[in-house]
């Protein structure tokens, strides 16, 4: 009888025993090694500059401006299990993960984004709680004031990097964070955690979005993540979600029936003439950011998908669109020129094909 590795934990599974290997990294434990948790000494002057060593002495760590910070580097095989962070959080925080040795990421994300926070920035200062949202799913979880979890399970063979740039040209980020992983056997049929960014402000007239394209090996989409800001008036969701699986060309085999449908919706999430949001354990529409009359001129949402239950399969290849739709006179359709931004989730085999080239901070901000 084989043992159990401990990954694809379940209720359904948490009484097995396994050999896996428990370890957690965080500013108090910067290896992650056994036994060497909170063993930086006080400053001297320090919150626990009268208590000592083994206190709370080095809760978060500094990322100056322009600097790449190296979160975790863990020798295999092994997974990442959850993800805890906060701080400055927002788009200047540019998340990265590399398997295996890979000279480019598996994972590459603005921090808000990741976690399906596109309109979240810290270093400003909100006037409205809808600035701070709350996701409340099963692999993500945002909790007040900006607590991020993340429980995508991230297997790996021989090595996981995860790094954190500050794009800020300034001003440098505070960052907590806490990974907590296990080192176990991982077998041969196990695929690699990947999460791609994309933004296009505006999207150019009758173009449809890309989230992901590009996409070539074997694996499983889990997952969509979107900010969508409105450049114009009226409802804006008539668009459909497409899936191009292996080798589809100019029709999907998987189509959509309209953008509130694909994130669990309908009818426009309208109740009594209002915007009704949501957070379940695989989609939502989780934060609406309405105009106030002055600065704050458009009308912003926040959107969920995860294909947990019902991942797509692909063999060799997949591109996923989404066509940005509202109305016209007439009863036409009109091609929108929204502000609109996007993370896929998926897993695959590697090597994996380079992402696009990574947007500038310019790019990136929230205007």
């Amino acid at each position: 009888m084989s043992k159990f590795n401990g990954l694809g934990m379940s209720l359904g599974n948490l009484s097995l025993l396994s050999d896996a290997e428990t370890r957690s990294i965080c500013s108090e434990n910067r290896s992650g090694g056994k036994g060497r948790g909170g063993m930086d000494p006080a400053e001297p002057d320090g919150p626990a500059r009268d208590l000592g060593i083994g206190w709370k002495c080095h809760a978060s760590d500094s990322i100056e401006a322009g600097e790449t910070f190296v979160m975790a580097d863990i020798e295999g095989p092994g997974a990442i299990q959850s993800i805890w962070l906060t701080g400055t959080v927002g788009r200047d925080l540019i998340l990265r993960i590399y398997w295996d040795g890979q000279e480019t990421p598996s994972v590459e994300c603005p921090a808000s984004d990741f976690f399906a926070c596109p309109w979240m920035d810290s270093r400003k200062d909100p006037r409205t709680s809808e600035h701070n949202p709350r996701v409340n799913s099963m692999p993500v979880a945002v909790n007040p004031k900006n607590g991020m979890n993340c429980f995508w399970e991230m297997p790996f063979r021989k090595n996981c990097r995860i790094t954190m740039e500050n794009l800020h040209p300034t001003e440098a980020a505070v960052l907590f964070f806490q990974i907590n992983y296990t080192l176990t056997e991982v077998s041969e049929e196990t695929a690699y955690f990947h999460a791609q960014f994309r933004r296009v402000n505006p999207l150019p007239y009758k173009d449809v979005y890309t989230i992901v394209d590009g996409i070539k090996g074997q694996g499983h989409y889990v997952g969509t993540s979107m900010g969508w800001g409105l450049n114009n008036n009226n409802w804006w969701g008539e668009g459909e979600i497409k899936f191009f699986i292996d080798g589809d060309s100019e029709f999907p085999t998987i189509c959509g029936t309209g953008t509130e449908d694909y994130f669990g919706g309908s009818y426009d999430w309208d109740v009594d003439g209002q915007y009704q949001i949501y957070t379940t354990p695989f989609l939502g529409m989780h934060q609406v950011i309405k105009p106030d009359g002055l600065y704050q001129a458009n009308l912003r949402h926040a959107m969920y998908r995860w294909h947990v239950m019902d991942p797509i399969r692909f063999k060799n290849d997949l591109k996923v669109t989404i066509q940005a739709l509202g109305w016209r006179d007439g009863g036409r359709y009109l091609p929108l020129q929204d502000d609109i931004s996007s993370v896929a989730y998926w897993y695959q085999t590697i090597p994996a094909a380079a992402f696009p080239e990574f947007p500038d901070r310019d790019y990136l901000e929230i205007i």
